[in-house]
């Protein structure tokens, strides 16, 4: 799995101790008789890309509003299936990896109330195989229903491919303008941090800039607290010190309340004073995003004071305009099929499946990625001389720290259209940007590279319109007509052809080789 490096993994308590090899091996746009897209530049983001690819063409732009035109709120839409609360309390087996913290999230109860149920001598040391009791959760009123910004605002799409980010950080002279942070042994400005959360999460920026504003004030303060400074989403927690640290938390959280909306796998927020709350079923999961964000932060009345029309709402709005203004719908138009790609590695070589659909970026994203090792006799982050292919034609955005992108669509652009992320591409021999790949043509070889892996391989993810797409929902995987399917937990799933099936396994051994 892809972890950014330098953020560590989150955690509420402190995490199983355990020594296993996982993951290594483990819009609506009315269209011209030309066929090009209406949109209108909207005032103040007629500005180019940061980084334009050149020759690329004009991206998809939203429309704008009709001066004058009245600010209405946006209907409700249907009510969305939520899981049932449950009734009953819950036995659960303590999984490798497992933090009480993570437990009590995945079951919607407070951290209080699973600790509570639990006479253990040290919350902070569970044993892998320990039987915990999971209590019914206690909710307490529902949710607001009021949407906060629609979903092609969340991501890294369409509408975020005209902004420009360090343009729009100077224009406000705020401490943000001069902010400077080492991440490794390297000086990045503000701005350049706020891209590279949002290319890594695939978030839109201005959303992360609006987050930012509203907690700490950034763009339009000079002066400010240490506190600020330190933590200025607030997310006070050691490890989280500094922009990008604190950006990444908020992009993650971000990104798992709105995939965990997509899939119908929440019901409940846990706020910052262990309050349960019911979330109302009419949000999208734009907003769901914005609600699971800010409910480990504040308490009832703090988080739906953010959370409503004199929150967030209103700082977007002054920074960037009515953010459904700017809204580009569906992300995912009805009848969208994954186009054609093949196993990333050379034919004739025996790979193996290692890890099952898991997050994209970080644990927040959707299960959008799979795992695969090369041929070895020995485990670990070794060097490897196999081949990362292609899977499918497309032009090379991206190429460092690990991760190469490749837009299928040509455009240029990794906000619009289909896009390839290839994940622990080692920086030798490996493809650089502006080049144009055929399927099977060579990307790299895996590695360790970039973020977080015990082990040499490559991680293979999409996104398409900057949204991840998972790999065990309705639009499976499918490489060289192998069909990715998940086992209901993270890392675990299978790929099946013709009858056949392979299983991901964090290893190697027959039950998991696969070869084109």
């Amino acid at each position: 799995m892809a972890y950014p490096p330098p953020t560590l993994k989150p955690a509420a308590l402190l995490p199983v101790v355990i020594a296993l090899f996982l993951a290594s091996l483990a819009c609506t746009r009315s269209i011209q008789s030309d066929g090009a897209p209406t949109w209108q530049v909207p005032a103040g983001q007629n500005m180019p890309l940061t980084t334009p690819i050149a020759g690329a063409p004009t991206p998809f732009l939203p429309p704008t509003r009709v001066p004058g035109a009245p600010i209405l709120t946006p209907t409700p839409d249907s009510p969305h299936k939520l899981p049932a609360l449950r009734t009953e309390p819950e036995e659960y087996v303590v999984q490798p990896g497992d933090t009480l913290g993570i437990i009590a999230q995945r079951y919607g109860v407070s951290l209080e109330e699973l600790i509570a149920a639990n006479p253990l001598p040290n919350p902070n040391l569970l044993e892998i195989g320990q039987l915990l009791t999971i209590p019914v959760p206690i909710p307490q009123g529902a949710g607001p229903g009021f949407k906060i910004i629609p979903d092609s605002e969340l991501v890294y799409g369409p509408a975020s491919a005209s902004f420009n980010i360090a343009a729009f950080i100077q224009a406000q002279g705020g401490y943000i303008a001069g902010y400077r942070e080492e991440l490794e042994d390297k000086e990045f400005s503000a701005a350049q941090i706020v891209e590279r959360v949002a290319r890594e999460y695939s978030v839109n920026p201005r959303l992360l800039l609006a987050v930012l504003e509203y907690q700490g004030g950034w763009l339009s303060k000079t002066d400010l607290s240490q506190g600020k400074i330190d933590y200025p989403i607030g997310m006070r927690e050691p490890w989280r010190q500094g922009l990008y640290r604190q950006l990444a938390w908020a992009a993650n959280s971000l990104n798992r309340g709105y995939y965990w909306w997509r899939v119908s796998a929440v019901a409940t927020w846990i706020l910052g004073d262990g309050s349960v709350v019911p979330i109302d079923p009419t949000i999208n999961a734009g907003t769901a995003g914005v609600q699971h964000m800010f409910a480990p932060l504040y308490g009832r009345e703090e988080w739906e004071a953010a959370i409503t029309a004199d929150g967030l709402l209103e700082t977007y709005n002054a920074l960037f305009g009515y953010p459904f203004d700017l809204a580009i719908e569906p992300l995912l138009p009805p009848g969208l099929r994954q186009p054609d790609m093949q196993l990333p590695f050379e034919p004739e070589v025996e790979w193996a499946f290692t890890g099952g659909p898991h997050g994209g970026w970080g644990d927040g994203s959707a299960w959008a990625a799979l795992d695969f090792a090369p041929p070895s006799e020995a485990l670990g982050c070794i060097p490897s001389q196999a081949w990362v292919v292609a899977v499918a034609d497309g032009l090379i955005l991206r190429a460092s720290d690990g991760a190469v992108i490749q837009d299928l669509d040509g455009d240029g652009y990794e906000q619009t259209g289909w896009v390839v992320l290839y994940m622990h591409i080692e920086s030798r021999d490996r493809v650089r940007p502006g080049a144009f790949l055929r399927a099977g043509e060579r990307i790299g070889h895996p590695s360790c590279e970039g973020g977080i892996s015990s082990g040499t391989h490559v991680h293979l993810a999409r996104r398409y319109n900057g949204e991840w797409i998972p790999a065990d929902q309705t639009l499976p995987f499918v490489l060289d007509r192998w069909v990715s399917r998940g086992a209901g937990k993270e890392y675990d799933g299978f790929l099946e052809r013709s009858g056949h099936s392979v299983e991901a396994w964090a290893g190697r051994s027959a039950d998991n080789s696969i070869q084109r």
